[in-house]
Formats: structure tokens, sequence, C-alpha cells
């Protein structure tokens, strides 16, 4: 139990933590929230470089959380994590994903009204104008977005629940509590952020291959940040 907490948190605090700073400073007025940090003024391709390099900090904790499990017995191919196959991981990953698209539409739509007549508090984050070669930015964040969150909230956390007796759908719902945790900058937007969560959830509790909601979140982030880059 203790080492559940500990990964978990190791994990959570920062990404919690920066993402209440992001949306104080929204409500503060400071400025818009940037999906893309800039941390070389006029340099893009520099600052592209650099900006990737620094996201790959997210996944830190990837290969602390497979050890921990393949010391359990769950090694890369019990837990599914392996080289993908179309029939078991690509095409179902892009049903997910198209279920995900497909719910979050239907929930703005839901939520128009209220967003119409409560647009601060509902936060999007900005792109600004950049380059088209940043979609290279958005792929790299999107793979290691997909693969450290389905790791650790999903295929780690599952699995250590199930093994402390918890009941499947309690652990459903307190892995979505934590996953939308990390993405309360988008004020009260992070509801769109559940859809997805609970289709990648249940996927590995029902099917145990890791590989295919990595894949799904993958396309899921890569094809939205493609078109706002290309858009910008």
């Amino acid at each position: 139990m203790l080492e559940t907490w500990f990964v978990q948190l190791a994990f959570l605090v920062p990404g919690v933590l920066a993402a209440v700073d992001l949306l104080a400073e929204h409500i503060g007025g400071t400025g818009t929230i940037k999906r893309i940090p800039t941390i070389l003024t006029g340099h893009p391709a520099a600052n592209l470089v650099l900006a990737t390099v620094n996201y790959t900090t997210v996944g830190v904790l990837v290969p602390l959380g497979l050890l921990l499990l393949s010391r359990t017995g769950q090694n890369p191919a019990v837990l599914g994590l392996t080289r993908p196959k179309w029939r078991t991981d690509v095409w179902p990953a892009v049903g997910l994903a198209a279920a995900g698209y497909g719910a979050v539409l239907a929930l703005t739509i839901a939520l128009a009204p209220l967003i119409a007549t409560h647009k601060s508090l509902f936060v999007s984050p900005s792109l600004g104008h950049l380059p088209a070669y940043y979609v290279i930015y958005g792929l790299a964040a999107s793979a290691i977005t997909a693969i450290t969150e389905e790791t650790l909230v999903n295929g780690y956390l599952l699995i250590r629940l199930e093994q402390l007796g918890w009941d499947p759908s309690r652990a459903l719902v307190f892995s979505l509590i934590l996953r939308t945790s990390y993405h309360v900058y988008y004020g009260l937007g992070f509801v769109l952020t559940i859809p997805l969560g609970y289709f990648l959830t249940r996927s590995f509790q029902k099917h145990r291959r890791l590989m295919r909601p990595i894949l799904a979140h993958f396309i899921y982030d890569a094809v939205l940040f493609t078109i706002a880059v290309l858009a910008s």
C-alpha cells in the first residue's frame, strides 16, 4: 500500500501543483495558459528542441513503475506492453480514440449553454502562432503523455489496487479522479477529459493490454495537437 501511494504521489503532486498554479495565474489575469513553453524567445527551432527535451521529465517515473510491477510478476508481456498488433491494439485504439472524440463532442454540446454564459469557468490553453514543424513537439508530447499516464495511472495503479482487494468499479472511479486531478487548469473544462479516461481505463480492466490504451491516448492527443498547430 505504501509503495502504491509513493508512486502515485510522486507522479501526481508535481502535475497537480503545476495545474493549480496555471489556473491561478489565469484567474488572476496574468495571461493565457501556454501549451508549449517559451524557453528561447526569437529562436523557434531551438525552443522546439529544448521544450521537447524538457517535457521528457514527465515520464521519469515510468521505469520505476515498470520495475516495481516486474518484481511482483507483472513484466511487460503480462501487462500487454508488447509490439503493437493491428487486430488487438491498433484498430481497437483507433476505436477508443474515436469514441473519446464522440463523447467529448456530445458533452460539449450539452454544456454549450453553460459555456456560453460562463466562459471564464472554462479555460482553453493557447498555442499562439507556431511554425508547422512544431507538430514534432505535439507528437513527442503526446507519446510521452500517453506512455506515462497509461502506465502509472492505468496499468500500475489498477494492478496494485486489484492486489489490495479493491472492487473494479471502485478502482475505476479512483483512477479517474487521479487522472483528472492534473487537468484542473482547464477549469470546469476538466470534465471533458473524463470520457476518454473512462474508455481507456475500462479497456485495460477488460483486456489487460496496456499497449491498446497507450496507442489510443497517443492518437487522441496527437490528432488534436496536430490540428491545433497547423491551424495556428
